[in-house]
């Protein structure tokens, strides 16, 4: 059977409209892939965020000099300076102040004694306090304005060394040891106790200076750590700093190991002291005695007062050591030697104080107020 000819000839119309409906699925199938392709062409890159600058790392004196830091400072001409910082820069600044930087005031000159940093961000503005110490006694002891010196002692270098490994050493200690070694002053230029001698006129006034024994030993301590030897210092010559640090009880412990004193060995050297001591200070040892072996005191004072033969300077020192042991028994005994002596005498007079004295001690001691024994001018 022979098939009708239209039906072997191709229908335009039909292939038209397959055609038409396979470019459509090949177009839908291409058009994700496509969408992607110019979504992608078409979105803007990230923006990439600038990295901050690294901070500086400034000593202070120079920040000051690139004008990257505006500082104001004050000080008291001792031992601390308080210092505003501003960073003028766009960048983080790590400042340090070395040790041994001098600042200056007229004629007035300090010098850090211990090693300070500061972080400061852009623009920033802060407050920082250093320790400080005069070169010397001759400061005038005020609040003033200082700016930054380019001078250097070179002697002082070992000594803030040492102050680095040593943060326990008091401003104090510190400013005598930095004296100690700009100007090499004598014991009286330190001590608050009254040095033999130290009423003689001098041209130095050094009163801002002076400091608690305990101190003083410190110091030394430090300067022969460092290694200066001890007959270079002028404030060790004088016999009296050894037993005014013996005797006094802050001092008392430093002064043993500095004068290499043992406990074992400590009553030969209140002996030595007593019998054959320097003659302005052989007194002093009762006061030592009193203290650190009150009990030995209440037994060999009371006949050091009665002995008329002994210079009186003695027999006042024994009273004055009696009231020292801040024992009740030493009160009894004063009591005693009260009724015993003419009290108009120089003895006299002073056994009547000396008992007060003891007295209201215990008194306060008894009302709970603990009291430390100090030898005082007025007993």
């Amino acid at each position: 059977m022979r098939l009708p000819e239209s039906l072997l000839k191709p229908n335009l119309k039909s292939a038209c409209v397959v055609a038409g409906v396979a470019a459509i699925a090949a177009g839908l199938a291409l058009a994700p892939h496509s969408a992607k392709t110019a979504s992608a062409q078409s979105a803007p890159a990230p923006v990439q965020k600038s990295q901050p600058l690294p901070a500086l790392s400034l000593d202070l004196a120079q920040a000051m000099q690139n004008g990257d830091i505006l500082a104001d400072f004050k000080s008291n001409g001792r031992e601390q300076m308080q210092a505003t910082l501003r960073n003028t820069t766009k960048r983080t600044i790590e400042l340090h102040l070395r040790a041994g930087q001098l600042f200056e005031n007229g004629k007035n000159s300090i010098v850090a004694t211990r090693a300070a940093e500061s972080t400061l961000r852009p623009g920033e503005t802060t407050a920082a306090t250093f320790a400080t110490a005069a070169t010397s006694a001759q400061n005038r002891v005020i609040d003033a304005g200082y700016t930054p010196a380019t001078g250097v002692f070179p002697n002082l270098a070992p000594l803030f060394a040492y102050l680095r490994e040593h943060p326990e050493v008091s401003p104090a200690a510190t400013q005598t040891a930095v004296l100690a070694l700009t100007e090499n002053l004598p014991l009286r230029a330190f001590a608050k106790f009254t040095v033999a001698g130290g009423d003689l006129p001098s041209k130095l006034d050094t009163s801002a200076f002076k400091i608690e024994t305990v101190d003083i030993v410190a110091a030394l301590s430090a300067l022969r750590e460092i290694g200066i030897p001890d007959e270079q210092l002028a404030v060790t010559i004088d016999p009296q700093l050894r037993i005014e640090a013996m005797i006094d009880p802050l001092a008392h412990a430093f002064a043993m190991h500095y004068y290499g004193i043992s406990n074992d060995d400590e009553w030969a050297f209140w002996k030595k002291e007593l019998t054959s001591g320097n003659p302005s200070t052989r007194h002093y040892a009762l006061y030592g005695i009193a203290r650190f072996f009150p009990d030995v005191a209440l037994e060999m004072m009371p006949s050091w007062v009665r002995e008329t033969r002994t210079h009186p300077a003695f027999r006042v020192s024994a009273v004055q050591a009696l009231a020292e042991t801040q024992r009740p028994e030493a009160l009894t005994i004063l009591r005693q030697l009260e009724g015993e002596l003419d009290p108009a005498s120089e003895v006299g007079r002073a056994i009547k104080v000396a008992a007060n004295y003891l007295d209201a001690r215990l008194a306060k001691s008894a009302a709970g107020k603990v009291a430390v024994a100090f030898r005082v001018s007025q007993l």
